[in-house]
């Protein structure tokens, strides 16, 4: 293939933040911000890569060993994935990879870029009818989350290749699945507060798994996935503080989020949504604590302007958020950034693909 065009969408999280990586159920939604990248093939063994949204350019050569150069090496940590599985390119390609995700705000640019980028190498192979969407989501976990040994689950790698709704069971071997809804007037907001995913991420998760393992003590019989709060709530009074905390909060959107997902598999009321979205905010931000004032403020001037409800999205600590308005995205896009966010109005959209505008 001369020339090669593909793209793979970012995603909001609607149910189910900062439980990925316990097990716990997500419901998540691929949006129409997107990584592209172009490629036209050359005649040796080299893909150079050209960034011009962040500024940066690279060379991989793929004649010999591919050595790590940073971490969360991500170009490289693709070929390798795909080197293990059997996969060769017989050509290099200069490429070009931009696209319209904030960057480390909470909207997935990362496991965007990486599953697009796997799409690319794959498609340049000709090897896209032996790939699955779902092999290219766990091409993707392993690539940018295994490969590097950091905490993470698969909600990103399979929004971003399947698109749509999903419902993802976040128990291992991990699946996913579409849900039989269609969803409009979502807004997404940037606070414009740069946040450190994996910093966040990582206290979350040691907080809530300590927390965890402390109540199993007392409570030898508990399931996270199943024993209701109001059997072991008198017994999280005696965990430390933030383990009490986080473990309560995620008790609670445990069960927000099957709730959600009886409402988006049964007789659907964006009235409900709306609420179950913001009460999932609450816990994110009392409990969980991964709000911001600013985020906060920001939520609250769109209640204030009349949309159903909203949530912070992502791992927190600053990033993005955004609301539910169907019928009035633009008053809500204006109340946001009224508060100080750059606004975005959102579709669901399809997942990782090859664009028209690819050649032979």
């Amino acid at each position: 293939m001369e020339r090669l065009k593909v793209s793979a969408p970012g995603r909001i999280c609607l149910f189910g933040e900062h439980q990925d990586f316990l097990g716990l159920p997500v419901i998540a939604a691929a949006i129409n911000l997107r990584i592209w990248i172009e490629g036209r093939a050359r005649n040796d063994l080299t893909l150079t890569i050209d960034m011009p949204d962040i500024g940066q350019h690279d060379c991989i050569e793929l004649s010999g060993e591919i050595i790590y150069k940073h971490k969360r090496d991500y170009l490289r940590s693709c070929v390798n994935v795909l080197r293990r599985k059997g996969w060769s390119l017989k050509r290099g390609y200069d490429c070009k990879i931009y696209g319209t995700i904030p960057i480390n705000a909470g909207v997935s640019s990362s496991s965007a870029l990486v599953i697009a980028w796997l799409k690319f190498l794959i498609e340049a192979a000709g090897l896209g009818n032996q790939f699955s969407p779902e092999d290219l989501a766990r091409l993707g976990h392993q690539a940018e989350v295994l490969e590097f040994g950091e905490p993470g689950g698969m909600m990103d790698h399979f929004a971003a290749a399947l698109g749509g709704v999903i419902y993802v069971d976040c128990q291992p071997p991990f699946r996913a699945e579409r849900l039989p809804v269609e969803l409009s007037g979502f807004v997404l907001a940037d606070s414009l507060q740069k946040k450190e995913t994996l910093g966040v991420l990582a206290g979350s998760k040691t907080d809530v798994v300590d927390g965890i393992a402390k109540l199993k003590e007392l409570h030898p019989n508990f399931d996270l996935h199943k024993t209701p709060l109001s059997e072991v709530e008198s017994l999280i009074g005696f965990l430390p503080e933030a383990s009490a905390l986080k473990v309560k909060a995620n008790l609670i959107n445990r069960d927000i989020t099957i709730e959600a997902i009886r409402l988006l598999q049964g007789k659907f009321e964006p009235r409900k949504l709306g609420e179950l979205l913001t009460r999932h905010h609450e816990q994110l931000r009392d409990g969980i604590r991964v709000s911001t004032p600013k985020i906060d403020c920001m939520l609250q001037a769109a209640l204030e302007a009349g949309v159903l409800g909203g949530k912070i999205n992502g791992s927190g600590g600053g990033g993005c958020m955004f609301v539910y308005a169907p019928g009035h995205e633009c008053e809500a896009a204006e109340a946001l950034e009224r508060a100080g966010g750059k606004a975005y109005m959102l579709t669901i959209d399809q997942g990782a693909r090859v664009e028209e505008e690819s050649g032979q």
